[in-house]
């Protein structure tokens, strides 16, 4: 039987939907030779299976998918957003409270910025949290040097271009000036790499703070810096349209004391 006509997902989706990893990192794990279906070994993500196939990944049969969770993370200061890090930095997967299961961030936010992360253990969910398509809003808390006018931010709310970079146009608020700063409200729905901070430079701008305090629905509201706040099932169902299944309480801890 070919595989255009067999039933079943592809085994990339499958795998992200157990928490293995992201779709894309899945991939990558297939064409490592890691994971195998029913005793043989694969090289390829081309491959549909179904309940009736047996997965195995590293060795060791591929769990039940676990329900679709999110959780709030309020990502401090110094810490990298990747499962490890080349230099030997401190990963927000490091910092995470004990007793959380493996989890896959939402998009990326850079060592020097802080605010609202989205957790997730479902690979489908991060995939479509970070589609351009899905469109969500980000808004970010900003300080910058200098005592900028309203006028200077015209060119970031048209869109400008950055070493052949197109950024889409952004909205800019002036708060306030604070002595030698002014802080700013910025929203974007894309979050390219380094993106506002890039866009400031651009005009003459240097970003010295930078906090996100929301992602879509999603709002960092009253969480402290490495604390942890899990979503409601109803609340994951309403914003994201998946089907109503019993969820695990919400919980809210805070970081481990670092060694």
């Amino acid at each position: 039987m070919s595989n255009e006509s067999r039933q079943g997902d592809r085994i990339a989706k499958v795998l992200a939907r157990a928490g293995v990893a992201s779709r894309r990192e899945a991939e990558r794990m297939i064409e490592a030779g890691r994971v195998s279906v029913n005793g043989k070994v694969i090289d390829s993500p081309a491959l549909n299976v179904t309940e009736k196939d047996r997965i195995k990944v590293d060795g060791a049969d591929l769990a039940e998918p676990e329900q679709a969770r999110i959780w709030l993370y309020h990502k401090p200061l110094g810490l990298v957003t990747t499962n490890k890090d080349e230099k030997g930095r401190q990963t927000v997967f490091d910092s995470l409270p004990e007793g959380m299961p493996r989890v896959m961030s939402v998009g990326r936010l850079d060592i020097n910025s802080e605010g609202l992360l989205l957790l997730t253990n479902d690979g489908g969910i991060k995939r479509k949290l970070e589609l351009p398509s899905t469109g969500w809003l980000r808004k970010y808390r900003v300080r910058i040097k200098g005592t900028p006018k309203d006028e200077d931010f015209a060119p970031l709310r048209k869109g400008v271009s950055v070493d052949g970079e197109r950024f889409q146009p952004m909205t800019v608020t002036l708060d306030r000036q604070q002595g030698a700063n002014a802080w700013l409200t910025v929203s974007l729905r894309e979050g390219k790499n380094r993106e506002i901070r890039r866009a400031m430079e651009s005009i003459g701008l240097e970003v010295n703070r930078l906090l996100r305090i929301s992602y879509g629905p999603f709002r960092l509201g009253d969480l402290k810096p490495g604390e942890v706040e899990e979503l409601k099932g109803r609340v994951v169902r309403d914003q994201l349209g998946l089907d109503a299944t019993p969820k695990p309480k919400p919980v809210r801890t805070r970081r481990k004391p670092r060694s």
